[in-house]
């Protein structure tokens, strides 16, 4: 298949990583669905792309509601007619607050977006890579760093992130029948707008507030489009991505 043919998702693309993934595989010739909770947020990115109509769509997306992802995908198969590439990167935070002072309205709010948004995203993906022909397609899911190691009060976030490398197991062991890979980026301080607060001090582990070093969020683009372009024979099954100087390796 050329790569002028291929088909991507891109869940929360109304900016930071999804916003600059998306066009970075806009820019290397692939077609994108924008999905995100806000059309003018999307509407930004497809202006931003300055691509033909033919090769971009958005889609006002929750995809905390099966309906919701359903309609996604029903509107790509409508207008591409196949799927080759699903990045499951929408996601949030909480606010960080102590463990026992955590509602569980806002515990509900981060697992429903970060794990079971992904989850539902992944299904139908799978139903329409098992079906189309050539059979089979990809799936990157966005970890973080916090799928290996946690921040001071960040329980919901830090929980669904590890759940995230689970799903991310049990879909690529599940999806071999049927050529769809599935990987996972753990991507650590992207500079985005979700990171501006790096600038100012983030808490550390010891309860001092540090300044963190940030990178150019291309450098995570051009991972997702490197990882989209592999042969359905190989597979990133974890790539990080993350500043050199971030308190990573070492943290705590």
């Amino acid at each position: 298949m050329s790569k002028t043919s291929k088909i991507a998702i891109v869940t929360g693309a109304g900016s930071g990583i999804g916003r600059a993934s998306a066009l970075a595989l806009l820019a290397d010739g692939w077609s994108v669905a924008l999905a995100g909770r806000r059309e003018d947020a999307l509407a930004e990115t497809v202006a931003a792309a300055g691509v033909n109509s033919s090769k971009v769509l958005a889609v006002a997306t929750d995809v905390t509601d099966a309906a919701s992802v359903g309609a996604l995908f029903q509107s790509v198969k409508e207008k591409f007619g196949r799927l080759d590439f699903l990045f499951n990167n929408a996601g949030g935070g909480s606010p960080p607050d102590p463990f026992e002072d955590i509602s569980l309205e806002t515990w509900q709010r981060v697992v429903n977006v970060n794990l079971t948004g992904p989850f539902l995203c992944s299904q139908e993906a799978f139903r329409i890579m098992k079906d189309q022909r050539p059979q089979g397609g990809r799936i990157v899911n966005n970890g973080s760093i916090s799928a290996h190691v946690p921040r001071p009060y960040s329980a919901p976030y830090t929980s669904t992130k590890h759940a995230i490398t689970g799903l991310t197991k049990a879909t690529s062991l599940d999806g071999r029948a049927y050529d769809i890979c599935v990987g996972q980026i753990d991507i650590g301080n992207a500079a985005t707008p979700m990171t501006q607060r790096m600038q100012t001090g983030v808490l550390q582990p010891d309860g001092t507030t540090r300044v963190e070093a940030t990178m150019d969020v291309q450098a995570v683009a051009d991972a997702i489009v490197y990882m989209a372009n592999l042969p359905l024979n190989a597979n990133v099954h974890t790539m990080t991505v993350m500043a050199s100087k971030m308190p990573y390796v070492g943290r705590g």
